[in-house]
């Protein structure tokens, strides 16, 4: 009878533990709703509100396959929740507002929302001057040698360079030593300066002002020449979220 009280509690402990990894490893049912509310990635053009992204994301890995910057990557278990769903680093590559927004047409579950058909129509989330400290605009610090290493280096870190991504290389170069315009020069939309300018600033530089056309595609926070990034997106946020607290 011990024998068997002794088997029966190697079986319960084994199988209990197989049940609590497959919910972990399977997608985190569980525990979703809990790491959801502590995580907020930067996802691609279109994405639905963040609960019903992940409940139609079938992690197909499509929007990867057609963006032309290779801005998007798949998440990782080590990444927090959504295990395989897509998300951009901007602070490795940003999304570039293709006109035609490829990664929507190619997604075929509906977690990025069709109805994204151009650069204008992406909210993605704003741009923020995090940290005005550090902006080389405001300090009226020229644009240090080198700042184009990390771009460079993500390029050839790419099996097959896009014409696309040879045209922002040229256009990212040549601005060492000059006065830093970047986030406001390299802002992809159509209208840049419905988005983001330069304006004059108190300490005597100049620092860049973000208005309601910003999409938040991140690729002022990509091209910001600071080691931390002066200006960050905040995902999932629209310019009256942050700026009409500010008012």
């Amino acid at each position: 009878m011990a024998k068997k009280v002794q088997t029966d509690r190697r079986e319960f402990v084994k199988y209990s533990t197989l049940g609590v990894l497959g919910l972990v490893l399977g997608g985190g049912i569980v525990f979703t709703p809990y790491l959801n509310g502590k995580e907020n990635r930067l996802r691609p053009p279109g994405a639905i509100p963040e609960k019903e992204f992940l409940a139609l994301c079938i992690k197909c890995g499509q929007c990867l396959q057609v963006c032309p910057y290779h801005a998007i990557e798949l998440n990782d278990i080590g990444k927090g929740y959504g295990e395989g769903t897509p998300y951009i680093d901007a602070n490795v590559r940003a999304c570039y507002a293709c006109n035609a927004v490829p990664c929507v047409l190619a997604c075929p579950s509906g977690a990025l929302d069709h109805k994204t058909e151009q650069a204008t129509d992406i909210k993605m989330g704003i741009a923020v001057l995090e940290f005005p400290d550090t902006c080389l605009a405001i300090s009226s610090t020229p644009v240090p040698k080198g700042y184009d290493n990390k771009m460079i280096a993500f390029n050839n870190s790419v099996r097959n360079i896009t014409p696309e991504e040879e045209v922002l290389l040229k256009k990212f170069s040549g601005y060492e030593g000059k006065e830093c315009t970047l986030c406001a020069d390299m802002c992809p939309i159509p209208n840049p300066l419905s988005a983001i300018a330069m304006v004059p600033d108190a300490k005597g530089g100049q620092r860049p002002e973000i208005y309601d056309g910003c999409i938040g595609c991140g690729a002022c926070q990509d091209v910001c020449p600071t080691s931390k990034p002066s200006i960050v997106i905040k995902p999932r946020m629209v310019y009256d979220d942050y700026y009409g607290s500010q008012s």
